[in-house]
């Protein structure tokens, strides 16, 4: 394949172009099963205005295999099992990944690259991520999540805790803000520690999130970059996927 800006040769559909510095892809659909893990490379906008197709958007794939250990040998496996995922992500450099399938290998993916995740769940993902970027035009936040949260509640239940599911849900590019909310001390007792699920969105695709902490209930107000309830409910999505893979939920 030929790098689509200077056509270059590439080594692999997508690669990065070393010649003159740009990115051939601009997401990956990475389809996660514990044994084996499938990349299908999109392009971006083409330079080209006339091709517009699907089948010209998709700029091949590559399949990563593993043999999937039991025991002490699992967690070791399983690493190097991302570590090779990744190396193929990061020979990219795209701007978002999706990510569908096994929550254990996208959890050890996500720790191992460092690019905006979105969780697909669908049948046919790579069809369901093209009409997803089509109709999305949604703004990327890059402040630290830290400077995220703001507002006159600064006490979060959970304590250090309670602060990483915060900073969970403000590290997604499309969180603009987090605002802390007071903290209810009269809902009813659990032992299953810290939980945190994220509310429906409003009509301006804002969220709310909740965390839970005995009988300790905080609401924190998630302002996003999504401008209706249809958005915010796919970044709602989002939210609760990243807090499922943190063993929040």
């Amino acid at each position: 394949m030929e790098c689509r800006h200077c056509t270059s040769p590439l080594e692999k559909p997508g690669d990065f172009c070393l010649v003159c510095r740009e990115a051939n892809t601009e997401a990956i659909v990475l389809e996660a099963a514990r044994d084996r893990a499938t990349i299908t490379m999109l392009a971006g906008e083409p330079d080209d205005p006339g091709e517009r197709d699907a089948d010209e958007q998709v700029l091949g794939e590559t399949t990563i295999t593993t043999t999937p250990e039991d025991g002490e040998n699992e967690p070791i496996e399983l690493r190097n099992f991302a570590g090779l995922i990744g190396d193929e992500i990061r020979r990219k450099r795209p701007e978002e990944v999706y990510a569908g399938g096994v929550r254990a290998v996208i959890r050890a993916v996500r720790e191992d690259v460092h690019h905006p995740f979105y969780r697909v769940d669908d049948d046919e993902p790579v069809a369901a991520v093209l009409e997803r970027r089509g109709n999305r035009a949604l703004d990327v936040v890059e402040t630290p999540p830290s400077e995220k949260i703001s507002g006159s509640h600064s006490t979060l239940i959970g304590g250090r805790t309670g602060m990483r599911a915060i900073h969970a849900v403000a590290d997604h590019p499309h969180v603009k803000k987090v605002i802390p909310g007071p903290i209810d001390a009269g809902g009813k007792g659990s032992q299953s520690g810290m939980r945190a699920k994220v509310t429906r969105a409003d009509d301006g695709g804002n969220v709310r999130m909740l965390l839970r902490d005995g009988s300790s209930v905080q609401e924190n107000r998630v302002v996003t970059t999504a401008r209706d309830r249809e958005m915010g409910e796919r970044i709602r999505d989002d939210l609760n996927d990243v807090l499922a893979e943190a063993e929040f939920q």
